[in-house]
């Protein structure tokens, strides 16, 4: 109901005053949101999308790799910002994939032409 009023209001105002209240609603969100938060966020997808590479069906070794390296590189620096219980999910997460990594460049026959993520 509350949003229905709401359209109503929009559409009541000119357009000017519409993109000035969106754009003070977007810099209040703005000024609540912390870096920590979305590159945690980031994690998440970047892990569901490294996971998904290395499917069968999607397999993808290069993006893998890609994938795996970029959380190692990002859980670091949130080390600080998230539960110890989370850290160790996240880097157990990580060895997980690693280890499927290398078994799909294992099946895949590539053997030495792909190093396996974390190698150097």
């Amino acid at each position: 109901m509350a949003e229905e009023q709401n359209k109503q209001d929009q559409q009541d105002q000119p357009k000017e005053e519409v993109d000035e209240e969106l754009l003070r609603n977007v810099e209040e969100q703005l000024r609540e949101l912390k870096v920590s938060d979305v590159l945690l966020q980031t994690v998440y997808t970047i892990s569901s999308l490294g996971w998904h590479k290395l499917s069968s069906t999607d397999r993808d070794l290069e993006q893998a790799k890609l994938a795996i390296d970029s959380l190692r590189a990002v859980l670091p620096m949130l080390a600080d910002a998230m539960p110890a219980e989370a850290k160790r999910d996240m880097d157990q997460m990580v060895a997980n994939m690693q280890l499927a990594y290398a078994s799909a460049v294992a099946e895949a026959g590539t053997g030495g032409e792909e190093q396996p993520a974390g190698d150097g």
